[in-house]
């Protein structure tokens, strides 16, 4: 957290989430020195057949601690702006065949945009939230628990969005974050983390496009042999790499080679050195560099999947915003749509949407 020597009764809107994380990142803030005012930002209040949207209960849980806290408490209503930069962002991107990620998306477009816009607009000196990332000297950094660190989803944020941001979990690992929070008296201590769609609570990926997308019933192929193997309830759904929830019996296991949108059949292999479950190369578009930096070929690190490993890599622009990344060894493809996130040591510089 930033050092509060010069800082003193500096103001912070923290994003509010209902979740320990955000709670105890208001405790922190609270205890270094700050004027804390929570947010609760409604993205999403839209219930689904047979399942509902628990924004009224985290909106609730955020209250109770702001409530606690003796701390200023405000609602920022983002929904309209998020259906049209973030939801149907992804709808277009899973229609066409490729496999957005709406978590990054709302970080651009809405925590670290629109939040930031507004906090700063009613006088924020500071915004913060309970991601684990560092903002150190202006830079995003890792957070010290490499395995819960989320800059994979924060690469896009803005350089002025940045160096206004406190992370106050950035040196912090999650038990320690649990226990902390007990030990503060936080209800939500041990609260269930939300593993759904980023925007719905516990609703998996494919119920919530069940609601927006025309699907059609189509084959499941072998790609050696083309027997068809099973049917599928919609192309969109399948992953260049998938193993689970294909369906077509035992033995060795399936895994999603290659998608036919056009004729809607989902090819499958059970070999695992087929050629297209791997690549060395990945090209990219719509690449964001957070610094400023040389336009040429440069060695560096870069994350495939949050929580993947940091890989050896290298970066050759080939347009303003394409380029070309080699890596040292062949690794599982990644699915078009999805990001490359870059880093120079523990800094993370930016990154690229992966092309088809």
């Amino acid at each position: 957290m930033k050092n509060m020597r010069g800082y003193m009764a500096k103001t912070v809107f923290l994003g509010m989430s209902g979740g320990v994380d955000s709670s105890l990142s208001a405790v922190l803030l609270k205890e270094a020195g700050y004027h804390v005012v929570g947010v609760y930002m409604k993205n999403w209040s839209k219930d689904l057949p047979g399942m509902k949207c628990p924004w009224a209960e985290d909106l609730a849980d955020a209250k109770r601690v702001a409530t606690k806290l003796d701390i200023d408490f405000l609602v920022f209503d983002f929904e309209e702006a998020y259906k049209k930069k973030v939801v149907d962002y992804m709808l277009a991107e899973f229609k066409a065949g490729r496999t957005p990620n709406p978590d990054i998306m709302c970080n651009e477009e809405i925590k670290f945009k629109l939040f930031f816009e507004e906090s700063l607009k009613r006088g924020a000196d500071f915004i913060a939230t309970g991601h684990y990332a560092k903002s150190e000297n202006d830079q995003l950094k890792l957070a010290t628990d490499e395995n819960k660190d989320q800059t994979y989803f924060l690469y896009r944020i803005s350089k002025q969005a940045v160096e206004k941001t406190i992370f106050p979990l950035s040196n912090l690992r999650k038990p320690e974050v649990k226990r902390l929070a007990s030990e503060k008296g936080l209800k939500n201590a041990y609260k269930k983390e939300s593993m759904g769609v980023c925007f719905v609570g516990d609703v998996g990926m494919k119920d919530f496009l069940r609601e927006y997308i025309d699907l059609k019933p189509g084959e499941i192929r072998e790609l050696e042999t083309e027997k068809v193997l099973g049917v599928h309830d919609g192309a969109v759904f399948y992953t260049v790499g998938q193993r689970h929830g294909l369906y077509i019996g035992g033995g060795l296991p399936y895994y999603v080679v290659k998608k036919d949108l056009r004729k809607n059949i989902v090819y499958v292999s059970k070999n695992l050195n087929e050629k297209n479950l791997w690549t060395k190369e990945i090209k990219l578009e719509n690449i964001f560099f957070r610094e400023t930096t040389e336009q040429t070929e440069q060695s560096l690190r870069v994350r495939l999947r949050h929580r993947a490993p940091l890989l050896p890599a290298s970066l050759k622009m080939t347009g303003e915003k394409t380029g070309l990344i080699s890596l040292k060894d062949e690794t599982k493809r990644i699915a078009p749509g999805q990001s490359v996130v870059f880093y120079k040591d523990d800094v993370c510089l930016g990154g690229g949407i992966v092309k088809d």
